[in-house]
């Protein structure tokens, strides 16, 4: 069944056709509003969401807290963002079991906060149960402000928590019944995977060159007719898309039947008093002021907050008195030696692990020094690069017997001098040239960079090699052969493709009976 929302007038000139937006088109295909801060962005979207109340859901996220009139006449639920992020969770999941349409109001927030608080919410509404999903329209005003286009004054983990969450909404929330609508002042400040994602265009005014091309662009219109977005009017739009028409069409927005809370701004004279007048009324305390003030009781300040427990930690640590150094023994070749071979069983240790190599070097090192302390390994621990340093050796797989000669001390050192993404791999080659074994697979090298794809170890490899470190080549049976020009040294004939995935040790089972 086909269902139309009444937008407005196809044409700007009295008495033309309705526009109609077909909803169930709109389900599917999604929609972009773009107009400078005055086109009338948020009466459309007003318009939209009064004209299809009483047919889908709706979720409206609304930074400015402009959408919170919609509760007084149609029914929507104002859901507060000043809740922990968990909260905001749950409620949207809620929010899809039982239909209900709600407006997220993020008025007062700092930017940081209703980019977690939107994503969040989201979030909620994207991981809902299967059996809840239910067609519902989700509009997010000013969209630029949580799928930015560049890194801002917020951190880089709040933008990619928003940024994910508006992904998920525009690419893969129509499987799920999210129909994103999205409006934003500029569609340079807004990222392109999310606005890619859009089939139906709303264009409004808007002034800038680069604005006003990508319109054209996205409307499949010539670059000389981009001028039009400057001599729209407020509420006149250009539309296409399957939901709307195949050709662009100018569409004048109808009215709307509820307001925002600030309403439009108009002219006022200006009171006329006396200068003297003027500073009396700002530096003096009306009468109406000082009753209206209340009489605040003396009360007694309240008590300090708990400390936490890093704080009576390190409480303790100040007060405790200082106890005399012990004695530190000179470090001998042979403690130093065993030291080094206990650093070496707990790199091997850590490593033996298959999911070792997928792990990040700051995960892996904290491991390191827990292992190290149990192990009771004397002298200062290892810093993080010189534990990079180690690892990228321990996962080249060098015995003991190498590692000590000096031809590897050669390839230590020319590593050192590399990239920190690329030691590991280079180590490993080296080893393999050194020895005399066949070139590593893909496979191996992609996991001495910590991932699973051989495409990325066949990347780093050219890389390497448009940089003069290596040079490959082929043996007339197809066997790769990666030699280093630098250290002389060359892999013997080896298949990129013949790698198998570690299997992880079994471990026997203590609760086992018999």
């Amino acid at each position: 069944m086909k269902v139309g929302i009444d937008m407005g007038l196809a044409s700007s000139a009295p008495g033309g056709q309705s526009a109609l937006l077909d909803l169930e088109e709109l389900l599917a295909t999604r929609l972009l509003v773009q107009g400078n801060s005055g086109s009338g962005k948020s009466h459309l979207l007003r318009r939209l969401l009064e004209q299809s109340a009483n047919l889908v859901q709706q979720a409206i996220i609304d930074p400015e807290g402009d959408f919170v009139t919609l509760a007084d006449k149609f029914g929507h639920v104002v859901v507060d963002a000043s809740r922990s992020e968990g909260d905001l969770q749950r409620i949207a999941a809620r929010v899809r079991q039982h239909r209900v349409s709600v407006v997220l109001s993020l008025e007062g927030l700092d930017a940081e906060a209703q980019m977690r608080c939107a994503a969040a919410f989201l979030g909620g509404l994207f991981d809902a149960e299967r059996d809840y999903w239910y067609p519902m329209l989700v509009v997010v005003d000013e969209a630029q402000l949580f799928a930015p286009a560049a890194a801002g004054d917020v951190s880089d983990e709040a933008r990619k928590v928003s940024l994910g969450a508006m992904t998920n909404l525009m690419c893969r929330g129509r499987k799920r019944g999210l129909a994103g609508i999205i409006a934003t002042q500029r569609l340079a400040k807004l990222a392109k995977n999310v606005a890619a994602e859009a089939s139906n265009f709303l264009m409004g005014r808007t002034f800038l060159d680069i604005d006003m091309a990508r319109a054209a662009d996205l409307l499949g219109m010539e670059r000389r007719q981009a001028e039009m977005f400057r001599d729209l009017e407020r509420g006149h739009f250009v539309a296409l898309g399957p939901a709307l028409s195949r050709r662009p069409l100018p569409i004048r927005i109808g009215a709307v039947e509820t307001s925002t809370r600030s309403g439009t701004f108009k002219l006022m004279p200006l009171p006329e008093q006396p200068k003297e007048e003027a500073r009396d009324l700002i530096f003096k305390a009306g009468e109406d002021e000082i009753a209206a003030r209340p009489v605040m009781p003396r009360r007694a300040p309240p008590p300090p907050p708990a400390p936490s427990t890093n704080d009576l930690l390190a409480q303790l640590a100040r007060t405790r008195p200082a106890a005399a150094p012990e004695p530190q023994a000179e470090e001998t070749d042979q403690s130093k030696a065993e030291r080094d071979a206990a650093l070496d069983v707990i790199l091997r240790e850590i490593l033996d692990d298959p999911e070792a190599a997928f792990r990040s070097v700051a995960v892996l090192y904290q491991d390191f020094l827990v292992r190290c302390r149990i192990r009771r390994v004397s002298g200062e621990p290892l810093n993080l690069n010189a534990f990079r340093r180690r690892l990228a050796v321990a996962r080249a797989g060098v015995d003991t017997a190498t590692a000590e000669g000096s031809e590897w001390d050669r390839a230590v050192a020319f590593a050192a001098d590399l990239a920190e993404d690329i030691q590991g791999v280079f180590l490993l080659i080296a080893r393999a040239a050194m020895e005399g074994t066949p070139c590593p697979p893909d496979g191996e090298i992609a996991r001495a960079c910590g991932s699973r794809s051989p495409g990325r170890a066949r990347r780093l490899i050219a890389y390497m090699e448009s940089r003069n470190i290596v040079v490959t080549r082929n043996d007339p049976r197809g066997l790769r052969i990666i030699a280093l020009p630098d250290l002389g040294w060359e892999t013997g004939p080896g298949d990129p493709n013949a790698f198998e995935e570690p299997q992880a040790p079994e471990t026997r089972d203590l609760f086992a009976m018999g």
